[in-house]
């Protein structure tokens, strides 16, 4: 009887790591891996989700790759509309997190749900394309928070300092210096951690919605450049694009600026409810960033147009931070605009380093579940006895990223910029696997209602199906020789393949060659005795006339699929097998 193997699942425990053989979320207890359970309410989960997108520097360092590559046009004029474009996969991603999470709410998300969709060596290679993301972009954002650290203390009144902006060597010692401040502060706490972002994310959203105000302002007044553009409709279109050489690549890195609301999925055992809060966060995360995105991507185009003059976006030496190159030419030479430069410039470096922060959170909870299913050693398990924090997970995460970025740095600069695209493929493929997931998790209990069959079937195939392509049309692109150059004009490329494409399925690669080791050093893990492959298939007995029905994500409280070992059965409820008609109830 199915009740009889959960109830041999609970006995199992994985050293200092929980409860592998079980559900290590709600039913076993959330928090059960040593996490500090009951520290992020729907607020902070929101706030933690948007904070891990950073949407001042995503845009900053992406919104010139979305219109142009290269110095050709890609999306052009028509960028909003590959920002709308890329906010459908991540819609339908972000309810397939929520759909997951109310089964299994544990902080390893795609690791853990792809092992039990579809087996351990799967689940492994889910969570390796999340740290191997995370640590990837690192780079990114330590590159970004060095740079403009100068930057903001040139706008201070340093100019002597500004200069060092441009300068490799101290750009990437403060890079490093950031990425160990935000390890630290990720080591005290996931509280420490959310409070931070409260005040980074607030003043960066607030700098970003005055930067579009006064764009707009000023190109519907007649008083911008005379390049300006008046926004049309027409860009909220992706009409006349082609799909494979202009859509897929810059959804790719469309979907780069949504990237990182899952960290609120991903701290989901320290959620005040751990399989309801996080899925929300993370959907509420995905809608307020649409519209953030939105507004500022049309402001920036219609200000700064697409051509190659001035602080024109086609403009390859505009393309890595538009905003700094438009900040100047819109705020004005006044005392205001000097401080507005300011601000533009603080938004930006908080923004770095709050994604910084961020990016090493969820990575370091992945790392503790596959250490707590013994997918990865477990001293990759341990929780600090007062901050209730994973150790080794965290400072591993800060001391790797900072070798990675002293390793992109010294091979070329300008790879630096190649690492958007190559995370776009990782994000692509975890992202759309974990919508799969979604599918065959569920997959026996899809038809119970029509409800079920939307959100758990249709939404996260659809997202998956779409994610499957951009990755392979992006991935075909990127591998172009000449698709990134240097400064001096020359291919950036790796064996003669372009880099963007190189770095991405490198960083696969090597997870294979991870994986396969560490099958033979510790197998226990990948046949199956940690983490077993199951799907969830016992529903809510409607004795009572509820009756599910289609709405959004998380409308209604009560659950209708019911986990084996019944951790979310409600109190006197009974769960019923829809095939064999079996009943269940909690002892």
């Amino acid at each position: 009887m199915r009740m009889t193997a959960v109830s041999a699942q609970g006995g199992s425990g994985a050293g200092s790591g929980g409860n592998p053989g079980g559900s290590p979320g709600t039913g076993a207890g959330a928090g059960e891996k040593g996490l500090k359970s009951g520290s992020l309410g729907l607020v902070s989960s929101i706030v933690v989700g948007m904070a891990s997108t950073a949407p001042a520097y995503s845009l900053a360092a992406s919104l010139g790759f979305i219109i142009a590559s290269g110095g050709a046009l890609l999306a052009g004029v028509k960028a909003p509309a590959i920002v709308l474009l890329a906010f459908v996969p991540m819609y339908l991603i972000a309810v397939s997190y929520q759909e997951l999470n109310k089964a299994e709410p544990d902080c390893g998300t795609t690791f853990t749900w792809a092992a039990r969709a579809f087996g351990p060596k799967t689940g492994w290679l889910g969570g390796w394309g999340i740290i191997a993301a995370d640590v990837i972009v690192m780079a990114n954002l330590a590159q970004i928070a060095g740079s403009y650290s100068f930057t903001f203390l040139g706008d201070l009144g340093l100019t002597g300092v500004a200069d060092l902006s441009n300068d490799v060597f101290w750009s990437t010692v403060v890079g490093v210096a950031w990425i160990a401040i935000m390890t630290y502060i990720c080591y005290r706490g996931i509280e420490v951690s959310a409070r931070l972002q409260y005040f980074l994310l607030g003043f960066e959203v607030i700098i970003l919605i005055v930067f579009a105000v006064v764009a707009l302002v000023r190109v519907y007044s007649g008083n911008a450049e005379s390049y300006s553009l008046v926004p049309q409709l027409d860009w909220f279109l992706p009409t006349g694009l082609d799909f494979g050489s202009v859509i897929a690549p810059a959804m790719l890195v469309a979907i780069f600026i949504y990237w990182g609301w899952d960290t609120a999925v991903a701290c989901n055992e320290e959620s005040d409810d751990p399989g309801k809060t996080p899925g929300r966060a993370a959907v509420i995360s995905t809608l307020l960033l649409l519209a953030t995105y939105a507004i500022v991507s049309t402001a920036t185009v219609a200000f700064a147009g697409v051509g190659t003059d001035g602080v024109g976006l086609g403009n390859p030496d505009n393309a890595s931070d538009v905003f700094s190159a438009i900040g100047a030419q819109l705020f004005g030479d006044s005392v205001i605009g000097h401080i507005m430069m300011l601000l533009l410039a603080a938004s930006i470096l908080t923004s770095a380093a709050a994604s910084t922060q961020t990016t090493i959170l969820p990575t370091a909870r992945t790392a503790l579940s596959m250490a707590a299913y013994k997918a990865i050693p477990q001293k990759f398990a341990r929780i600090h006895p007062k901050f209730l924090t994973p150790t080794w997970a965290t400072v591993a995460m800060g001391v790797i990223s900072t070798v990675f970025y002293l390793i992109f740095t010294f091979i070329s600069p300008s790879l630096l910029s190649a690492l958007i695209g190559s995370v776009g493929l990782m994000i692509a493929f975890y992202y759309g696997l974990t919508g799969f997931a979604c599918v065959w998790f569920y997959r026996k209990t899809l038809t119970t209602s029509f409800r079920n069959f939307i959100m758990r079937g249709v939404v996260p195939l659809l997202g998956g199906l779409m994610l499957a392509a951009v990755f392979v049309f992006g991935l075909y692109n990127y591998a172009q020789p000449d698709w990134l150059t240097d400064d001096n004009g020359d291919n950036v490329t790796i064996f003669g393949i372009g880099a963007v494409a190189v770095v991405g399925i490198g960083a696969m690669l090597i997870g294979v060659v991870v994986m396969i080791i560490w099958w033979v050093r510790s197998p226990d893990f990948f046949r199956g005795r940690t983490l077993e492959k199951r799907s969830d298939d016992l529903v809510l007995a409607s004795t009572d006339g509820f009756v599910a029905r289609l709405g959004l994500p998380d409308s209604g409280d009560r659950p209708v699929v019911i986990a084996p070992d019944l951790f979310n059965l409600p109190p006197g409820a009974t769960a019923v097998d829809p095939e064999t008609g079996e009943e269940y109830k909690k002892p």
